[in-house]
């Protein structure tokens, strides 16, 4: 496949993760073009370069006025789940605050029930809706938790559902364990019991099936606090799981300072971050997955420091934490946008952080996420005719196609 007359090949090649002035410098190449062959991508230059790979088996695809960069990636998402919480926007309007709406019966408990409830086909064909609405705005990869299980038997039919969309679904998904996601009702008076549950039988049998690359945790007040999670997370780190922990959402909980001392892939949220866990997640390169669009949702008023984190250092990657309660959109798009409006980052910063340094987030970095010789062709062609026009033109869908190994999945916004 050629990819040629580009207007603004946006490659966001060279170091990674990209860092501080780094994170500024997307690699963009005027009337670029892009070579691939089976799923990889053999050549990207400028000009009539590709004119040596013309035969007469090539798909040729004329991008001229549009904008190219590689497949998003969103490293953070909830998105296997049952149901909706609709009903909840009237109380969020009425300032009911997330902790009180979870304690009430609602928030992650409610769609515990859901997904509880389920078959394991239902589950699947909800998820697979919200894979093709991700897939039709430019993510080719994500990062899917469980979390709406809290019990032995739906966690792992969570995971399985992940493994089966994994090798079913043109996106790539990444799973994370999330078991200590909330305390599950049945544990209410027994918060040891649940997380010996956690430690003695769902991690082993994740880590047996090989049904995880990563564990995380809610460090949060009235979730779980810091010694709790660095038990949890430590115990999946031995069973050879990879860290990240759900960090800082509404209150500083000492999470941001956890990630830095168990040297986590990611931090994420970090609304509440204080300057002493930023600090320890640049000393110890741990990636901070910030979440704008659920600052937005959830009415917080402030969303996380992402200019003091990219001062500092931290490698900062951006997610849509797709999920029923806090953050329902599957669109990247949308994430772009309240990353300039709510976190002040900059449009190449914006693409930086939702393709090389969201690989990074993920331990991906060597096969995807910037548009280089011999990673895979996972490619985004925009209705943009450059990078700030993508951004400044927001709410609405400026995918013409997605490319992903190397195959066209979508045209004009749908998939094929």
């Amino acid at each position: 496949m050629i990819i040629k007359n580009i207007a603004n090949l946006v490659t966001c090649a060279g170091i990674c993760p990209k860092i501080k002035n780094e994170l500024k410098n997307a690699s963009i190449i005027k009337n670029g073009y892009i070579v691939t062959k089976n799923e990889i991508i053999i050549e990207v230059g400028s000009g009539n370069g590709y004119n040596k790979y013309l035969s007469v088996d090539e798909i040729v695809i004329d991008a001229e006025g549009k904008t190219v960069t590689p497949g998003l990636i969103d490293s953070h998402t909830h998105v296997v789940y049952a149901g909706s919480r609709e009903f909840e926007l009237p109380l969020k309007l009425k300032n009911m605050k997330y902790i009180d709406i979870l304690n009430a019966g609602g928030g992650i408990l409610n769609t515990v029930e859901n997904t509880r409830e389920a078959s394991i086909k239902d589950l699947e064909s909800q998820t697979k809706k919200r894979l093709d609405l991700m897939l039709s705005h430019g993510t080719t990869t994500i990062e899917s938790k469980s979390g709406y299980g809290l019990d032995f038997e739906t966690e792992i039919k969570m995971l399985r559902v992940n493994k089966s969309l994994n090798e079913t679904h043109p996106i790539d998904i990444i799973s994370t364990y999330l078991g200590a996601h909330a305390v599950p009702k049945e544990y209410k008076e027994n918060r040891n019991g649940y997380i010996n549950l956690i430690i003695e039988k769902v991690i082993p049998y994740i880590t047996e099936h090989n049904l995880a690359t990563f564990i995380d945790c809610f460090c949060e007040n009235g979730v779980f606090n810091a010694t709790e999670a660095r038990k949890i997370l430590s115990t999946g780190k031995k069973a050879g799981l990879k860290i990240k922990i759900h960090a800082d959402e509404i209150e500083s909980a000492g999470a941001a300072e956890l990630a830095g001392e168990l040297k986590a892939t990611s931090a994420e949220h970090l609304v509440a971050a204080t300057d002493t866990g930023i600090d320890a997640m640049a000393d110890n390169k741990v990636c901070a997955v910030l979440l704008p669009t659920t600052s937005f949702y959830l009415m917080l008023n402030t969303f996380a420091r992402a200019r003091r984190m990219i001062e500092r250092g931290v490698p900062v990657a951006l997610a849509t934490d797709c999920n029923p309660g806090t953050s329902p959109t599957e669109s990247l798009q949308s994430t772009m946008t309240f990353a300039c409006f709510g976190l002040k980052m900059l449009p190449e910063e914006i693409i930086n952080a939702m393709t090389i340094n969201a690989a990074y987030a993920i331990g991906k970095e060597k096969q995807i996420g910037s548009l280089e010789k011999g990673k895979k062709a996972d490619i985004v062609i925009f209705n943009a005719k450059n990078l700030n026009y993508l951004l400044y033109h927001f709410g609405v869908n400026s995918v013409d196609k997605v490319i992903k190994n190397g195959d066209i999945v979508v045209v004009n916004g749908k998939t094929i």
